[in-house]
């Protein structure tokens, strides 16, 4: 028993001890002073561990606020002093004092309601893989139509019949055509805009997971 409370000892001093090296404390100043020390311990114990939880939440949205780009950041009107904080950790190569400025963005954070930078960060995120992840695909498939010709044009029309087939066509040969002679593949870059604009901007992840699956993306 007497080394389950040395344990329980040393864990909330873990918690205190980080908590504190955030630069910053919320705990309940109002409790009675007259109450067991057990009774107290037990009563702070659960905010400290909250509080321990979120700070660690906050200093990863504090590393992914850093690695936007300024303009970005700018977009999310943060009070100057978290601002000024993630531009500069953004440019801090991965040191401790990097960690540190990022505990005290974490510890600005804390103080701040956090709800819309979240959401606008996640919608950020979001959309940027949702980009790269059509531009896998419409890589795909114009390595498909460059390969297999008319076979992978077929199927494409068949989930496109919207789509260009002579200039697709045109496109396809030239681009067989530079690439067999070793030439420039000026073609090849036409064919994935062309493709880029028929799959369009504004494609569903619903649509994006059957193209990919007919682009031949399905990992195995």
């Amino acid at each position: 028993m007497q080394e389950q409370n040395e344990d329980l000892d040393d864990e909330h001093q873990d918690d205190e001890d980080f908590v504190e090296d955030y630069g910053y404390q919320n705990f309940d100043d109002e409790e009675s002073a007259e109450a067991e020390e057990e009774v107290e311990y037990y009563a702070v114990r659960p905010n400290k561990s909250l509080q321990k939880r979120e700070l660690a939440d906050l200093f990863a949205l504090g590393e992914e606020l850093s690695k936007l780009s300024r303009d970005t950041i700018d977009s999310f009107n943060l009070p100057e002093k978290i601002h000024k904080a993630v531009v500069e950790v953004g440019k801090m190569p991965l040191t401790g004092a990097r960690k540190r400025q990022l505990k005290f963005i974490a510890a600005q954070l804390f103080k701040t309601d956090v709800f819309e930078i979240k959401a606008k960060l996640a919608l950020i995120q979001n959309k940027s893989a949702h980009a790269t992840r059509e531009h896998h695909i419409t890589e795909r498939w114009r390595d498909r139509l460059l390969t297999e010709g008319d076979q992978a044009l077929s199927e494409l029309l068949e989930a496109y019949p919207e789509a260009d087939r002579q200039q697709l066509r045109q496109l396809i040969r030239n681009g067989q055509k530079e690439k067999a002679g070793g030439k420039p593949p000026k073609s090849s870059r036409l064919l994935y805009r062309e493709l880029k604009t028929l799959f369009g901007a504004n494609m569903s992840e619903e649509d994006l997971a059957e193209n990919e699956q007919s682009a031949g993306t399905d990992e195995e």
